[in-house]
């Protein structure tokens, strides 16, 4: 085998390697009970240094104030593969001036892999433990 025929079979290797490792895995959020104009989707991708990017996008999010019992924050939780349950931020809601829809975004790094991925109100963002009040999940991945 010439040596520009190696070169271009490492090359091809090293892309397709570099395509698996960067794929990233949509999962959609299942319609609420509470809020049921709410949409959304986590996107979880694995980086280069083998941590989980989490991102999150939802729109006809109600604000939290407007729910009954009212909240003051909506919480992202996180569930690992062995059952544990992991407070990992809260979503900050952008109810601009021109937007129509009520759009919220979240984005976080573990090192923990994700099997469920769901949003809670609570009166507290730093909560230790979810309210029953469940707002959103995802099926489990």
């Amino acid at each position: 085998m010439s040596i520009s025929k190696k070169i271009y079979l490492g090359l091809l290797v090293v892309v397709v390697a570099m395509a698996f490792t960067s794929c990233s895995k949509k999962i959609a959020f299942k319609t609420s009970t509470i809020v049921p104009a709410a949409r959304g989707d986590v996107k979880i991708k694995k980086d280069e240094n083998k941590n989980y990017l989490i991102q999150i996008e939802l729109e006809n999010l109600a604000e939290v104030s407007r729910l009954d019992p009212q909240k003051k924050a909506y919480v992202v939780w996180m569930e690992s593969e062995d059952s544990m349950v992991k407070n990992i931020g809260q979503i900050k809601s952008d109810s601009k001036f021109l937007s129509s829809k009520l759009k919220a975004s979240f984005e976080t790094v573990t090192p923990v892999k994700p099997s469920k991925i769901y949003i809670t109100a609570e009166d507290n963002a730093d909560v230790q433990f979810p309210s029953k009040q469940l707002i959103i999940e995802t099926k489990g991945f």
